[in-house]
C-alpha cells in the first residue's frame, strides 16, 4: 500500500514512540519497576534460591491485590451492593488462579535443592506473612495470636489488630443474608468478630433456602462466587502442601512451624463451611 493510499489515522502514527523523557519514564513512576527488581538480596550462593525468592515477592503481590479486592467486596455487602460485591470477588477469582500457579517454581524442589539453600532462610517462614494473615482474617480465620510475630514492627502490627476486630467478609455475608429475610439468629449476628468464625447450623439453613430458590438470584450468584473463591484457597493450601512434601518431607517447618503436620490441618478445612454442607440439603 502507498503511503498516499493509507488511511488517514495510520499515516498519522509515530514510526517509533517518544523516548526521550526528563528524569525517568512515566512507566517507571507509575510502576517503579527499579524498586522491584532491585528487591532481591539472596543469602546463599545457590543459583535456585533467586527463584525462591522471587516467587515468594510474587505471591506477596498477590496477597495485597486479593486482600484488596475482600476488602472492596465487604465493604459493598455491607451497603447491600452485592454487584460491587460480585465483580470484587469474580476480580480476585483470576488473581487466586494466579497465585496458585506461582507455586510451579517450587513445585518440583528436591530435598536437596531446597536444602542447598534452606539454611539461608534461617527463622523465616511463610507463616509470618502479615499479608496472608490479612487474607485468613477476612476469611474468618481469626486469632489474637497471630499478631505476636509482629509486635516488633508498629504499622504492620496496627493494620492486622485493625482487621482482626473487623467483620470478616462471610460476616458481611451472613449479615446480609439476614438482611434478606433469612433466619440468621442474634449470637451469629453479634458474634465476636475477633475470634475465628464458628459453623452455624441457622446458616447452612439459610443457604440450603438461598439453593433452593431462583437459580438466578444475586444470592445464588453471590454463594457461587464465593464457592469459587473457597475453592480456589482450598488448591492454594493444598499446593503449598504438596511442595512442602516434595521438597522437605516431614521434617520441621522453617521458623519453628510443625511443617507438612500444620499444613495437613489447614488443608482439611473448608472457607464458608455452610456453603458446602447446605447442597447436602438442596
Amino acid at each position: 500500500m502507498s503511503h498516499q493510499a493509507r488511511p488517514p489515522h495510520e499515516a498519522a502514527e509515530p514510526e517509533t514512540p517518544h523516548l526521550d523523557f526528563a528524569g525517568t519514564t512515566p512507566y517507571e513512576d507509575y510502576v517503579k519497576a527499579d524498586v522491584l527488581t532491585h528487591l532481591q538480596h539472596t543469602l546463599s550462593d545457590d543459583p535456585g534460591e533467586m527463584v525462591f525468592l522471587v516467587t515468594t515477592q510474587v505471591m506477596e503481590l498477590w496477597f495485597t491485590v486479593i486482600v484488596h479486592e475482600w476488602e472492596t467486596a465487604a465493604k459493598a455487602l455491607r451497603s447491600d451492593d452485592v454487584p460491587t460485591a460480585l465483580a470484587a470477588l469474580k476480580r480476585s477469582v483470576r488473581e487466586l488462579e494466579a497465585l496458585n500457579a506461582s507455586w510451579k517454581p517450587l513445585g518440583q524442589l528436591t530435598p536437596a535443592q531446597f536444602n542447598s539453600y534452606r539454611s539461608a532462610l534461617g527463622e523465616g517462614s511463610g507463616f509470618q506473612s502479615a499479608m496472608y494473615r490479612r487474607m485468613e482474617f477476612l476469611l474468618g480465620e481469626k486469632s489474637a495470636s497471630m499478631l505476636v510475630p509482629h509486635r516488633g514492627a508498629p504499622r504492620v502490627h496496627a493494620e492486622l489488630e485493625k482487621a482482626l476486630h473487623e467483620p470478616s467478609l462471610y460476616d458481611e455475608v451472613v449479615r446480609l443474608l439476614a438482611r434478606r429475610g433469612h433466619a440468621i439468629p442474634e449470637p451469629v449476628l453479634h458474634r465476636d468478630v475477633a475470634q475465628r468464625y464458628e459453623t452455624s447450623d441457622a446458616v447452612e439453613a439459610a443457604w440450603a433456602e438461598v439453593y433452593s430458590g431462583d437459580q438466578n438470584s444475586e444470592l445464588v450468584r453471590l454463594g457461587e462466587a464465593l464457592s469459587d473463591v473457597a475453592e480456589l484457597v482450598w488448591r492454594w493450601r493444598n499446593d503449598h502442601l504438596v511442595a512442602t512434601r516434595r521438597a522437605m518431607g516431614a521434617k520441621p517447618g522453617t521458623g519453628g512451624s510443625a511443617g507438612v503436620a500444620w499444613l495437613e490441618k489447614r488443608a482439611g478445612k473448608n472457607v464458608f463451611p455452610e456453603l458446602w454442607t447446605a447442597r447436602s440439603h438442596v
